[in-house]
């Protein structure tokens, strides 16, 4: 039988849970609005994720649910000041 990865990949991703995934798509766009320069769409961004991050079921995120809640609720009070304070 031919090596297949899959095995691999799977033992490498079973440790990690929606939370984890949801924590490093949100670095990664934060990462990618950085070169635009607009602190609106980073903080449009953060607002987007906070609510995700709130509204994302406990049974989904894994281990401790209440740190991934407690983000969302401190992104939701941040972003909105972000955004008022952005000049573009």
């Amino acid at each position: 039988m031919a090596f297949t990865p899959l095995p691999l990949v799977d033992d490498f991703l079973v440790s990690y849970h929606v939370g984890h995934a949801l924590l490093v798509l949100f670095a990664l766009s934060i990462v990618g609005s950085i070169p635009l320069g607009s602190r609106k769409v980073v903080a449009l961004n953060a607002s987007l994720f906070g609510v995700i991050f709130f509204v994302t079921p406990a049974s989904q995120l894994g281990g401790d649910p209440f740190t991934y809640r407690f983000l969302g609720v401190a992104l939701l009070v941040v972003a909105p000041i972000l955004f008022t304070t952005a000049r573009e």
